[in-house]
């Protein structure tokens, strides 16, 4: 579905429930990261881009305290009266929303009831974050209509909020910033330290980004990823102790991994490894990337993808499939695992025109391989958060 038809069924639904056109459209973008795995938690530097997959939102105030969710795709509705203490519930999807209102409660803003439609081209479960679209488009919403004075980085700040209170997973900020302050062909160098950033220019006009979807999504997401934490934590505790001048990771060098080897074990040594060579890739992405040497961008990728599959193990015999077979493919320049792991997509970055061609033979060995139907999806570099100047009828 377009960016125009999406704004035009959430428009809709918005009129058919509620008997009257929405007073605004506001579009939050789902995001990729083209390099950074794992790292927004261990002090690292990413590198994601907003694209032009969205969670469309279509607003108007009440003259009341009530909220009306309407969840247009899973055609659910949720009311409540933002007075009330606000708890989380049995329905995920509020769950995100009701965070960031507490958010804004606890800062003591005054509302008033609102309906709210949202629809959205953004996959589910596909790494590509659907639930901080969600969060910091209502967010954005909120400040708008309200005129609350927030900035870009308070809504991120608040939607990771969010997540951490009334979702119970305590994400790094990487989503909701790429989210809010994305840019148009522009990818974002983010200091998930400082927060401190800088644009670079994704010059890709001779190429492609295709994400593949496993279709699968093993239950070892949430308590891997919490146990991943807790190995680079009690990891980076001994670097520590043994030499006091490594505050963070990114200080940290392959030569003291390698002295402190015996005294970390095999298990920490591979995770801490993996950290500090992803935080030097990113570095080195980011320099390929204002050079245009693509070629070096896409050989970082792989490297990545090894890295997150035989030293951080959090990649799975799927997409570990799907990135081996471009491997061998010239039109692609580089493959690797997106988002948390156990499944979700691979990124790829390929040449331009030959995408059918290459979805059509990995999708028959796929299916072959599994017996899995693999998705694709073909984005762009888009900008971020942002409210519609005017509807599209």
């Amino acid at each position: 579905m377009t960016k125009k038809k999406l704004i035009a069924s959430t428009t809709e639904h918005f009129k058919t429930i509620f008997q009257n056109e929405p007073e605004a459209i506001f579009l939050s973008p789902g995001r990729i990261n083209l390099i950074g795995e794992h790292i927004d938690y261990n002090d690292g530097f990413v590198l994601p881009a907003a694209i032009n997959k969205y969670i469309c939102f279509a607003v108007s105030i009440t003259f009341d305290n009530e909220f009306t969710l309407v969840a247009q795709d899973l055609n659910e509705t949720y009311r409540f009266d933002w007075r009330e203490a606000l708890k989380p519930t049995d329905k995920m999807w509020v769950n995100y929303l009701l965070g960031v209102l507490h958010q804004l409660k606890e800062r003591n803003f005054s509302l008033k009831g609102m309906h709210i439609v949202f629809s959205s081209t953004i996959p589910m479960g596909a790494g590509l974050s659907s639930s901080a679209a969600l969060e910091c488009g209502f967010g954005y919403v909120l400040n708008k209509q309200f005129n609350l004075g927030l900035s870009r980085q308070e809504i991120a700040l608040i939607g990771q909020q969010s997540e951490h209170t009334f979702v119970g997973v305590k994400c790094g900020i990487m989503d909701q910033f790429a989210s809010v302050f994305g840019k148009k062909n522009k990818v974002i160098k983010l200091d998930c330290t400082t927060l401190a950033h800088e644009y670079h220019t994704a010059d890709l006009k001779k190429y492609s980004i295709l994400l593949l979807d496993s279709n699968v999504k093993h239950t070892h997401l949430t308590s891997g990823y919490n146990t991943r934490r807790e190995e680079v934590e009690k990891g980076l505790s001994i670097i520590k102790n043994r030499f006091p001048s490594v505050t963070t990771f990114r200080a940290c060098t392959e030569e003291q991994l390698n002295e402190l080897k015996n005294s970390l074990g095999e298990t920490l040594y591979k995770r801490c490894h993996f950290v500090v060579n992803e935080i030097r890739r990113v570095n080195e992405a980011v320099y390929a990337l204002d050079r245009k040497n693509i070629a070096k961008l896409g050989q970082l990728m792989y490297e990545t993808h090894d890295g997150l599959s035989k030293e951080y193990e959090v990649s799975c015999e799927e997409v570990d499939f799907l990135v081996d077979f471009f491997r061998t493919e010239k039109q692609v320049i580089g493959s690797r695992m997106m988002g948390g792991g156990f499944g979700g997509c691979s990124i790829n970055l390929v040449e331009k025109g030959c995408e059918e061609t290459l979805f059509k033979k990995i999708s028959q060995a796929y299916f072959e391989k599994f017996g899995i139907q693999l998705n694709r999806y073909k984005v762009k570099v888009s900008k971020g958060t942002s409210k519609m100047k005017k509807k599209i009828n």
